[in-house]
């Protein structure tokens, strides 16, 4: 391919098979570093396009392009998706009986097959490694390629194993593309996937259309219940720790009247696939999931995320909440967070089978969720700045919009640990609240710790305010959680020096939100941009689209996004010229959608 066909061919693609006039911010670079035969690393965060930096060269470029994606439901969607735009794609996974699978790769070893998604496992067998030596392969994709890093020692070996790629096809260029990797993530997936001089792009992680906000635990179904009175009617997901509590919070929101489906893994697997494609086919339904729900899921007006428990990273935290507002509206962002969850976390890490390498790794990035949650000041800026990314402040989280003053916490903190010193540091939380209100628990009357100098100097404080002073003793490392025990607390380094008047501590009074429409997010995307009747038009466009999806059995945002049907209400096509130049028409689009869109734009619009 010459240098000119180089430059030239994937804008054509871009507009003819995709619909697009333009690259989003970064793209290009991306795409022409692969193009001349470089192997990437990507960082981009969700929304930006992502997939077309990898699927026009796969398009471009002769030979077929292998894409490994860990969830089926995301390789369904995405090859959906680029059938319709008329792409050669295809996918083998458990989802599909042998039949079909031996039919895709009958077509794929004749040459019929653009692109092929698989699972690490489904790539990394044997048979599967040796049949691809006899295609001529153009590209080697892996998505979510930050799950190298992190999941490849513990939890899938697949993806260390993909490492290999490299050395058994030295001759194919690797694309790594993730929204999620700190500096040192991006170097440990750069080393094990992409060999000598790769190219590594960071796109910037911020997405300023989410409010961000934290929650101290206080009743966790009554803050979710607050919260849901300002998402009625919207797609969201609520994250929860355990299957137990997954179950618990989509029952509790279903007698609350809004519709809840849960999934976890310990579902049975074709209950769990039905609940996942109703939330991505149908509007308004609330997700109550483990972590095993969200890699890849790709429907852009899921306007809010809620965390019942802290997550375990702030990686994963910023993956999740990336599943929200990837259509560019306003969404939300909420977390609950308190001293239990510190606790689970770090019992979580300390239990894992790996290395202690990975664990003081793992801890520290537990810290930096911690530092988060606990930030006096804009929270993005606290986000951003784990990885790397300087901003202002955003006016778009809670300690913007609401900001928090901090007191000199010394006196208080003196006490606390003096309490914790004087029973021996092997209680927990509770206890030591007790003892210092002065409470006379037959635990506290049994020990003798009525007797003691702190019993009671702590009675100007409720329960709730020593909860949170404690909380931030420990997030501050004034305290330690004894993670083997049952979370009894002991001074440390820090909390001895403090103690002696050597150290300084300041708090935050916890701030519970309440649920008012002033605490709404910022209001945007396609329905604030639309006049009256461009926005009648729109739904209908809407419920066409939606009708459209189920006869085809896919999402309604494969069938087009938001963006497009705006673009439809603006413009009012009249005739197929008209409609090609719609966002997101390319050539299959408008032979198969014209008519339709065209016949209902007519009626509405006349």
């Amino acid at each position: 391919m010459t240098d000119a066909a180089i430059h030239l061919r994937p804008r054509e693609i871009l507009k003819a098979t995709f619909g697009y006039s333009e690259y989003r911010l970064n793209q290009e670079p991306v795409i022409a570093a692969i193009m001349n035969g470089q192997s990437v690393l990507a960082v981009m965060p969700t929304g930006a396009g992502k997939s077309l930096c990898y699927q026009i060269p796969a398009l471009a470029l002769d030979g077929v392009t292998i894409v490994v994606s860990p969830l089926v439901a995301l390789m369904r969607d995405q090859v959906a998706a680029l059938q319709l735009a008329g792409v050669a794609a295809e996918t083998i996974n458990s989802s599909q009986d042998r039949t079909q699978n031996v039919a895709v790769w009958k077509r794929v070893a004749g040459g019929e097959t653009k692109l092929l998604y698989l699972s690490p496992e489904r790539l990394m067998t044997a048979q599967m490694l040796e049949a691809l030596r006899d295609l001529p392969l153009a590209l080697l994709v892996v998505d979510e390629a930050h799950c190298v890093s992190q999941w490849g020692p513990a939890f899938r070996p697949e993806y260390e194993e993909l490492q290999q790629l490299k050395d058994l096809f030295p001759e194919v260029p690797v694309a790594a593309f993730t929204a999620t990797a700190d500096e040192v993530t991006r170097q440990d997936v750069a080393d094990k996937l992409l060999g000598a001089c790769p190219k590594i792009f960071v796109s910037g992680f911020d997405r300023p259309n989410i409010q961000l906000s934290v929650d101290m635990k206080s009743n966790w179904k009554q803050q979710l219940g607050a919260f849901l009175k300002d998402h009625d009617g919207e797609s969201g997901i609520v994250y929860c720790l355990s299957r137990k509590k997954t179950e618990e919070a989509a029952a509790f929101l279903n007698e609350a009247g809004v519709r809840c489906l849960p999934y976890h893994a310990g579902m049975d697997a074709a209950v769990r696939t039905r609940n996942q494609d109703a939330f991505l086919t149908e509007p308004g339904i609330v997700m109550a999931a483990t972590i095993a729900f969200g890699m890849g899921i790709d429907k852009p007006d899921v306007r809010f995320v809620f965390h019942t428990d802290m997550p375990g990273s702030i990686e994963a935290y910023y993956q999740e909440i990336g599943r929200a507002g990837r259509d560019g509206a306003a969404a939300e962002a909420r977390m609950l967070y308190g001293l239990d969850d510190m606790r689970m976390r770090r019992v979580f890490i300390e239990g894992e089978d790996s290395t202690p390498e990975r664990k003081r790794r793992e801890h520290k990035r537990l810290d930096a969720l911690i530092g988060y949650c606990e930030a006096p000041e804009c929270r993005r800026r606290t986000l951003l700045g784990y990885f790397g990314e300087q901003t202002e402040a955003c006016g778009n989280c809670d300690t913007c919009l609401n900001p928090v003053s901090l007191s000199d916490g010394k006196l208080e903190g003196q006490k606390a640990l003096s309490a914790v010193l004087r029973t021996g540091q092997r209680f927990g939380a509770a206890h030591i609240i007790d003892v210092l209100r002065g409470q006379k628990t037959e635990k506290a009357l049994n020990a003798g710790h009525d007797r003691l100098p702190t019993f009671g100097v702590g009675a100007d404080h409720d329960k709730g305010a020593w909860r949170s002073i404690i909380r931030q003793l420990v997030a501050g490392d004034f305290l330690a959680l004894d993670i083997q025990g049952y979370g009894g607390l002991k001074l440390t380094g820090k909390g001895r020096l403090l103690l002696k008047g050597e150290a300084e501590f300041h708090y935050r009074a916890d701030v519970v939100h309440r649920a008012t429409r002033a605490s709404k997010p910022k209001q945007s995307g396609v329905e604030a941009e639309l006049s009256e009747g461009d926005l009648d038009l729109f739904q209908t466009l809407k419920a066409l689209r939606l009708e459209l999806a189920q006869e085809r059995g896919v999402p309604a945002f494969v069938v087009f996004s938001d963006k497009s049907l705006q673009d439809m209400a603006h413009r009012k096509p009249q005739s197929d010229a008209e409609f090609a130049e719609v966002f997101g028409v390319g050539k299959a689009k408008l032979q198969d959608f014209a008519e339709p869109f065209l016949k209902a734009i007519a009626e509405v619009a006349p």
